[in-house]
């Protein structure tokens, strides 16, 4: 029995020519949605910021000066990995291309059950990449809101993180929500005046 695949809305990427309808006909087979067939870098921004792809295959010629450049726009516009498709094995560009965002990148267009895999592959990592960013958020937070407990209540950072705990318990709330209503409340709360040293006093006459 074959797998159900889940459909995805997918941007294509590339100069018309047979390349181009070679992938979109490939993907369309998958049973995804193609939602954008751009080439030029103004479109691509616009499309991958407003469609909102789960996907991107950007396709990548030989020598083609741009294709770096797209990558950069769609990595940076959208929330979606992005594939490069590829005429040749070019482990330079390869690298270049990674250093820019791309998660995977395939040199069969035809293949549909490879495109399939590598789309699947990139996905997963994809969610994994922002599972683990999130915890880092996450825990930058929590940091912040115990610095913020510390400085109040002139506790150390231990006795910081137990109040968070103890009241997460009490409250039955998640401690990252506590963390960031810590963290929230500080920009509503005035700020506290720098303490200025006491000036001596003149010694009176007996």
């Amino acid at each position: 029995m074959q797998k159900s695949v889940p459909r995805l809305r997918v941007l294509v990427t590339d100069e018309p020519g047979a390349r181009l309808d070679e992938v979109t006909e490939t993907v369309a087979d998958l049973g995804h949605d193609v939602i954008a067939r751009e080439s030029f870098l103004p479109e691509v921004a616009r499309n991958t910021a407003t469609e909102d792809p789960d996907v991107a295959l950007v396709i990548v010629h030989q020598g083609n000066p741009t294709a770096l450049e797209m990558i950069d726009r769609i990595v940076h516009e959208a929330t979606c990995p992005v594939i490069a498709v590829l005429d040749v094995q070019d482990h330079a560009f390869i690298q270049e291309a990674a250093k820019r965002g791309i998660f995977a990148y395939i040199a069969r267009a035809d293949d549909a059950q490879e495109m399939q895999s590598s789309i699947d592959i990139v996905l997963r990592r994809f969610a994994e990449y922002h599972d683990l960013e999130g915890a880092f958020s996450r825990r930058a937070v929590t940091e912040r809101a115990k610095g913020i407990l510390m400085e109040r209540h002139g506790v150390d950072e231990q006795t910081a993180f137990a109040m968070l705990r103890d009241e997460s318990r009490r409250t039955n709330r998640k401690l990252i929500d506590l963390a960031e209503a810590v963290v929230t409340s500080l920009s509503m709360l005035p700020v506290r005046p720098a303490s200025r040293p006491e000036e001596p006093r003149e010694i009176e006459d007996p």
